[in-house]
Order: structure tokens, then C-alpha cells, then sequence
């Protein structure tokens, strides 16, 4: 029977997948990591790895369960025993629950090696005693057949970019858990949530949220002058000081630092027209909607910062002036870490904080 099954998923992955990649499955929603262009990593294993769930305290899960999400409604007959993750960090989310995926995507920025795992992943999965994860890699499009290897019970995709056609295709292989309400924009908390009912363990994850959320609150305590400061997160590129990308309030990135006490000015939430989207990109010339920021957040470094500061339209923007900048620089663990989820907030909240805190210091100097 299994053999069967396998046999009818890999010919409906070599009928389907042509479809699903000239639909655009390299398009911006739906590539692995958001928002980032990077270079792939490699894959790491061929092994799949055996998942022992621990047995949940979740007595009130009652199945068949059905989940709604962006994309549909998603329907799992019986507790998943068999968990594998696509795109970015809901592995990270299920290793937080103390169980191993039978297979997820590498991560491919931020990684110091080959491995295709953040630093916060590979110290769990030590924790857990697995030294040969099954990784796959998905930068180019989702590695439908090393989905299918993996003969997962479900498949989890709370924090994606994965289309339709994609989440459709997903669907022949496991019932798929998709985000919430749009591609990129769904926060640790929904991340946790979503995630976690599809494991069958609803309960672990709420206790997971409310340790975390203990976690941050003990380390905030210690930079009261990062409370209801004025924050917007900004990419810059040096060869073209014309363009600004800006992520809004519902990217994750951004919600997390509401959640540290910050907020978004008026003159950047006037801006946004399409309240689902994850990023808007404004004009260099309109770069006064950023004169009330107390703080700049963004990808780069002090040679950037220089570069912004020397021009002669974002050199005004008193935060950049004055260099109340919190820049996280790339192929760190801390550039992944922008997109928050328990391991990594865990991991590098310290150093987030201290970045964080040291710009904002900039204001009375």
C-alpha cells in the first residue's frame, strides 16, 4: 500500500510541478526566505530521520481537525506522528516543542556553514540527539519530491510564501497548515499557534508562547529607554539611494518590535496602501515620512551608514544624522533572527536588545 502511495504521489509531482513553476514559484511570495535574495545552500542529508512525539497534554484535540488558513481549509483525520516543514522557521517552531521533522527546508541566510541550519537550529536538534536531520533545499522552488521522501503525516507552512498552485500540489502529498492571512505576514505567536494545532499539540504551543513571552519581558526589563520609541525598518542599497524598501507593521519583523515596546510613526502607516502586504517601497525624495523615527532598523553596516548619512536627501532624516541606526549585518545570525521565532528570539535576544538600545542611546548624545 505504501509503495502505492508513493508511486501516485511522484506522478502526480512530474505531471503537476511543470505547472507549478510557470505559475512563478521563484516569484517574491513565493521564494523560501522573505524578502531576501540569497545564495542557495546546500542540502544536507539523505536520511530521514525517525520523529518520537511526546505524549501531549492536549486532551481536548479531537479529530478529525480541521484548520482554516489563507488558502483554504485544511482537514487531519488523526494526530500527525510524521511532521515535515517548508520554507522558513517552522521547523524551528516544531524543534521548540521538543519534536524532530522527518524532513525541512535549509535555511540560506545567516548560516555560517554548509549545513543549511542557524545556529539556534543546530543547537537543538544536539539537544535532541540528531546528528543527520533530513534537510532539503528550496530556494529555487519547494523540493516537491523530497517532500514526498519524507512521507509526512502533514505539512507545516505557517510563516511561507507558498501560492496557491504550491499549497494545492503540498495537499497531494499531506494536508497542508498554510498562513493565516497573507504570504510572510504571520507573527511568532501565529507561527506557534498555527503550527502547533497542526501537530495535534495546541497546548504545548500555548505554554511555548507564554514562555517566550516571560523570556522577553525579564530581558526588556533591563532597556527601559527602548519604550514607545518611534521605529520604522528600512532597507537602504548603497548603489541606489533613490528607493527605499520598507516593511510594514504586519511583517514579522516589524511585530516584533512592537512587541518590544516600539511603535510605527503615523507619517510611514499613511503610506500603506495594501494592509496585507509585508513591505512597501517609497521614493528617496519622499524620504521625510522618516523625519519622526527615533530609530532606524535595517540590513547593513557603518560603510552603508556612511554612504546614507553623506547623501544629500536621507543625510536630513534626523535619526540617520545623528546615527540612531540599529544596522544588523548580513551572513550573521543575527540578520536571521529578524524574522522571530522562540529558538532564535531565545538565541539572540541579548544581542538584538543591545543593538537596539545603543542606537536608541544616540538621541541624547
Amino acid at each position: 500500500m505504501m509503495a502505492n502511495r508513493k508511486f501516485l504521489l511522484q506522478t502526480l509531482i512530474l505531471l503537476l510541478v511543470l505547472t507549478v513553476a510557470l505559475v512563478g514559484c521563484s516569484s517574491p511570495e513565493s521564494s523560501s526566505t522573505p524578502a531576501t535574495d540569497s545564495a542557495a545552500t546546500n542540502s544536507a542529508s539523505t536520511e530521514t530521520p525517525s520523529t518520537e512525539t511526546p505524549a501531549s497534554s492536549d486532551t481536548e484535540t479531537q479529530y478529525p481537525l480541521t484548520i482554516k488558513h489563507a488558502l483554504g481549509e485544511t482537514v487531519i483525520e488523526s494526530k500527525p506522528e510524521r511532521i515535515t516543514t517548508v520554507q522558513w522557521a517552522n521547523h524551528d517552531v516544531v524543534l521548540a516543542l521538543g519534536v524532530v521533522p522527518v524532513g525541512f527546508s535549509a535555511a540560506n541566510f545567516g548560516v555560517q556553514d554548509d549545513s543549511g541550519l542557524l545556529p539556534w537550529t543546530a543547537k537543538k536538534l544536539e539537544e535532541l540527539g540528531v546528528k543527520d536531520p533530513n534537510v532539503f533545499q528550496d530556494t529555487d522552488g519547494l523540493d516537491f519530491e523530497a517532500i514526498s521522501d519524507s512521507n509526512p503525516d502533514v505539512i507545516l507552512a505557517a510563516y511561507s510564501g507558498i501560492t496557491q498552485e504550491e499549497y494545492d500540489l503540498l495537499s497531494k502529498i499531506a494536508p497542508v497548515v498554510a498562513y493565516p492571512t497573507a504570504p510572510w505576514a504571520t507573527t511568532w505567536r501565529e507561527q506557534v499557534t498555527y503550527n502547533a494545532m497542526g501537530m495535534g499539540m495546541e497546548a504545548e504551543g500555548e505554554q511555548l508562547i507564554k514562555d517566550t513571552e516571560d523570556m522577553i519581558k525579564e530581558k526588556l526589563s533591563a532597556y527601559p529607554q527602548i519604550k514607545d520609541k518611534k521605529v520604522v525598518w528600512v532597507n537602504f542599497s548603497a548603489e541606489d539611494m533613490s528607493k527605499l524598501h520598507i516593511y510594514t507593521p504586519v511583517d514579522s519583523r516589524v511585530s516584533f518590535l512592537h512587541e518590544l515596546g516600539m511603535v510605527y510613526p503615523e507619517s510611514i502607516t499613511k503610506q500603506i496602501t495594501d494592509p496585507n502586504s509585508y513591505s512597501l517601497n517609497l521614493s528617496g525624495e519622499n524620504a521625510e515620512a522618516l523625519k519622526d523615527a527615533d530609530l532606524i532598523v535595517g540590513y547593513g553596516n557603518d560603510e552603508l551608514l556612511k554612504a546614507i548619512q553623506a547623501d544629500p536627501l536621507l543625510g536630513k532624516i534626523p535619526a540617520i544624522k545623528r546615527g540612531s541606526v540599529a544596522f544588523i549585518e548580513s551572513d550573521t545570525p543575527l540578520v536571521a533572527a529578524g524574522t522571530p521565532n522562540p529558538l532564535s528570539i531565545s538565541y539572540t535576544i541579548d544581542d538584538y536588545l543591545k543593538l537596539i538600545g545603543g542606537a536608541i542611546d544616540q538621541i541624547n548624545e
